[in-house]
């Protein structure tokens, strides 16, 4: 587990969300209050998802690729001052503490998760990822 997970505070803008994602370079962002309780998760899908124009969209605008991709960087541009807040999943599986490892690598492989935050008492304590399963797993800790 890693107990420093990269966390954002509940009302910041999605140009933030997206500033922290390239620069640690982590998938997902947990999202926690003013008091530092845990809120949530957002994903990079969850940003990029934000800004993906619809094909109604793109077809309105001539239908091509480099209209998608245009499309896509002028509505990202737009949103980068809206709060995170509404694409926050609030209700994301977590892991307590003292579940077993093999619990956390069943649900990545089952739910195609990358990172699993641990709470417990509603605070965040840390984060499990892939990598940490796999060392736990099949490594040698």
């Amino acid at each position: 587990m890693s107990p420093h997970p990269v966390c954002i505070r509940r009302s910041a803008l999605l140009h933030e969300a997206a500033e922290i994602v390239a620069f640690s370079g982590v998938s997902d962002l947990m999202v926690v209050d003013d008091l530092g309780d845990f809120v949530g998760v957002l994903s990079s899908l969850h940003i990029l998802r934000a800004a993906m124009p619809d094909t109604d969209e793109i077809l309105a605008e001539g239908g091509t690729l480099y209209t998608a991709f245009d499309l896509l960087v002028s509505k990202g541009r737009m949103l980068a001052e809206t709060p995170i807040e509404p694409r926050v999943d609030t209700d994301p599986i977590t892991l307590d503490p003292n579940q077993h490892i093999a619990e956390a690598a069943t649900l990545f492989v089952d739910k195609g998760l990358r990172l699993l935050p641990v709470v417990k008492n509603g605070r965040l304590l840390g984060t499990v990822s892939r990598a940490d399963a796999c060392r736990a797993v099949v490594g040698t800790l």
